[in-house]
């Protein structure tokens, strides 16, 4: 078990999440081959308009346009755009909650990111905005539940070292329920909705992971501690997350649903 270490003053103001591109490929390359199934939901038909939101890197959005779909992509990390149109993408920085697109499009995809976007509301209504009558909004998430373990052993080791890590936590993951209602509030029909467990094999260690996702909780504490929190992270989570063959699999749980603007 690590040593207890002694209390640390009190943890400052959520950091932004920051996004190193390298890192994001090797650590979570997985983020967007498990967003196929969202490619067979908004089924985008050749010349259509999408928007792809939170791109990332932009490797989903490869996907859409070699399907045929005209993209734009946007996100909130110039690094992750500044990667994004290395790739020859048409890709703009831009807040997820701050939209500023009128009726532009037949569809918007988001994969992974609306969780990152604590203001739903705002979100839904800019997609609404930018979408036509008759557009598909499609998208997956995180949804409730989703690493409860790992935030609970980051709570724990937080706390030990007089750390509330409630302020820190950076992420909105909501139930079915309390999505569609924010949908349907906003003027969208849900098609579908649903919360699905998916344990996540990652490509390394949990280290790894809370490295590239956790920047929130990690910059609560001295930088020459970040080690030591980590491995005593790893190890609350070792029995319940780590399997017999040593893969590591993260407790997600996502929220998907596709949503359709009426005509």
């Amino acid at each position: 078990m690590a040593e207890k270490a002694a209390p640390a003053a009190p943890a400052p103001g959520r950091r932004a999440q920051h996004w190193d591109p390298g890192r994001y490929q090797r650590n979570a390359g997985f983020v967007a081959a498990l967003g196929a199934p969202l490619l067979d939901l908004l089924k985008p038909q050749a010349g259509e308009d999408i928007l792809d939101l939170g791109c990332g890197d932009g490797a989903l959005t490869i996907r859409l346009i070699e399907m045929g779909a005209k993209v734009v992509a946007v996100d909130a990390s110039a690094e992750q755009i500044a990667a994004a149109r290395a790739r020859g993408l048409d890709a703009r920085v831009m807040d997820g909650q701050a939209l500023t697109f009128d009726a532009a499009f037949d569809g918007v995809l988001s994969n992974a990111a609306l969780h990152w976007m604590p203001d739903a509301d705002a979100v839904i209504a800019g997609v609404w905005r930018a979408l036509r009558p008759g557009g598909r909004f499609v998208a997956e998430m995180g949804g409730f539940g989703n690493v409860g373990l790992v935030v609970a052993a980051l709570t724990a080791a937080l706390a030990r070292r007089g750390v509330d890590a409630a302020p820190l936590n950076p992420w909105y993951f909501p139930s079915d329920k309390e999505y569609r209602a924010k949908l349907e509030a906003a003027g969208f029909r849900v098609d579908s909705i649903a919360l699905i467990p998916r344990p996540t094999p990652q490509p390394g260690d949990v280290r790894a992971w809370l490295e590239t996702f956790g920047d929130s909780f990690l910059s609560a504490v001295p930088p020459e501690t970040v080690g030591a929190l980590l491995d005593e992270v790893a190890e609350a989570l070792r029995p319940d997350l780590q399997d017999e063959d040593g893969v590591w699999q993260v407790d997600y749980v996502r929220l998907r649903f596709h949503a359709r603007k009426p005509a």
